[in-house]
Formats: C-alpha cells, sequence, structure tokens
C-alpha cells in the first residue's frame, strides 16, 4: 500500500454511533444487513449495509455501537442508499466482524465521538 500523510488521515472521519435499527437486506447479492446508526447531534442518523450476518442477527445489532467512516458520499447498493462504511475485520473464515468501543473499559463512549 502507498504510504499516506497524516493530513491523508485526518480526512476520514472515523465516529462511533449506536445501532437503532437493523433488519435483514434479502436482495443484496450477498447476505447483509440494512443498519440505521445514530451518531448524535452534529451528525445524527445514518444508514448502511453489510455482510455481516456469519456473526450477527438484526436483532443483536440493535443498541450495538459501532464504527464508521461518516464522510465518504453516499453509494447506491441495490435499491438502498449506504450513507457510511461500517468497520470490521475477518476472522479466521474471512468473515467480517464489526469494531466498536472495547466494552471493559468503565466509561462510557458517547455517541458520535471521532476517532483519534
Amino acid at each position: 500500500m502507498a504510504e499516506i500523510t497524516f493530513d491523508d488521515f485526518l480526512k476520514v472521519d472515523v465516529r462511533v454511533g449506536t445501532v437503532l435499527r437493523a433488519e435483514a437486506f434479502p436482495e443484496a447479492r450477498k447476505p447483509a444487513i440494512k443498519m440505521w446508526i445514530d451518531f448524535g447531534g452534529e451528525i445524527g442518523e445514518r444508514k448502511t449495509s453489510a455482510q455481516v450476518t456469519a456473526h450477527y442477527t438484526p436483532e443483536a445489532l440493535v443498541g450495538k455501537q459501532v464504527m464508521a467512516v461518516v464522510n465518504f458520499p453516499p453509494r447506491q447498493i441495490g435499491r438502498f442508499m449506504s450513507e457510511v462504511l461500517v468497520l470490521g475485520l475477518p476472522d479466521a473464515a474471512g468473515e467480517i466482524v464489526l469494531i466498536g468501543p472495547d466494552g471493559s473499559v468503565a466509561a462510557e463512549v458517547p455517541t458520535g465521538g471521532r476517532m483519534h
């Protein structure tokens, strides 16, 4: 991969959001889940879809905090407009595990917080 500068990194706005609603996305080419995520007052609610069905159900995602890039342009995925890119890592089988706050720390992570 090409190296980037710190200024390049600062252009990527990664925020923590809380999943408000999630539902199956059967029209997607690969199994996916639609999510509506609250990023707080400055950004508000945004929607996305993610191929995370190996580890998550729509019901299990509601209330979960996830990390997402919030300053990409919207992208049409079938008949659904994705407004953010949720972040994840592949497990040993290549299935996506979402990235979010640790949860073991006693401090609360406020919705909308920007990654440093």
